[in-house]
């Protein structure tokens, strides 16, 4: 299944884990993960992007084993009922060959495809690739992280995994570019980045930007997780005016609806 990267859409977050930090449970049966995924389709969502291991603070990590049996039921019922593209959200080469036999036509990984055998797996299923900027791991990453200029290193660690793709038989337009905000990141430095996004974004590859409902939101405004809404959006909107393609959400009808009034004035100004 082909779809355009360089198009602003929007990506909906299937998380079928027990412990994801938004939505940990609630779409970890077959029968709710069905009807969370038509419900984001109905509400504009262009891609699904499924995971089966939390990558929230402090997570633990998942067998390979257990992440297989959560995500490929799930991937092969939505491609049985529904016409959307999925995007596999994992670090593991055989989850990623698994998914892609399955139906899924992207890979969305946090470790950028350096845990052993992902970018051979990557490079072998030709889908397009997600590669995303993370300072340690989801356990340890919140514990002090520290840079020198976050935005020039964020930029050049995704421009030189980008080119170690693009060797490795990686198309150079299957190539996406994250910059991982909340990944190994203080409050000071997610800011520093959000402003910085369209720096990202003049590397010439699309950009995802994944800001839903993030722990930063809750730090600069004292909001739960289940009130980062409006914070989500404002984010939003800030790296789609930098240039920014493709936006992870949760709340796929809000992003949606903000989008749709960004490109509706966009196109008077044609």
């Amino acid at each position: 299944m082909t779809f355009d990267l360089y198009k602003p859409q929007v990506m909906g977050i299937l998380n079928v884990t027990p412990d994801s930090f938004s939505d940990g449970g609630a779409f970890n049966s077959l029968d709710n993960a069905l009807k969370q995924t038509e419900q984001m389709i109905a509400d504009g969502a262009s891609i699904i992007d499924i995971g089966g291991e939390s990558t929230r603070p402090g997570a633990e990590d998942v067998a390979e084993a257990e992440e297989l049996s959560r995500v490929i039921p799930v991937i092969e019922a939505i491609r049985q009922r529904f016409d959307v593209p999925i995007s596999i959200d994992t670090t593991k080469a055989k989850v990623m060959t698994e998914a892609v036999a399955a139906g899924a036509s992207m890979i969305n990984d946090v470790c950028a495809l350096q845990e052993p055998g992902a970018l051979q797996a990557a490079a072998k299923a030709n889908v397009p690739v997600c590669l995303m900027h993370m300072q340690g791991t989801p356990r340890t990453m919140q514990v002090e992280p520290s840079y020198g200029d976050v935005a020039d290193e964020v930029n050049e660690f995704l421009r030189a995994r980008a080119q170690t793709c693009i060797e490795a038989g990686i198309a150079k337009d299957h190539i996406v570019l994250d910059p991982g905000f909340g990944f190994g990141k203080t409050l000071p430095h997610n800011l520093s980045l959000l402003a910085q996004v369209e720096a990202l974004v003049e590397l010439g590859y699309p950009v995802l930007i994944g800001l839903s409902r993030k722990s930063m939101f809750g730090k600069l405004l004292d909001r739960d997780v289940d009130d980062r809404l409006a914070a989500s959006l404002a984010g939003m909107m800030v790296t789609l005016n930098q240039g920014a393609h493709i936006f992870r959400v949760h709340d796929v009808k809000e992003t949606m609806d903000c989008l749709r009034v960004w490109q509706a004035v966009k196109e008077q100004k044609a």
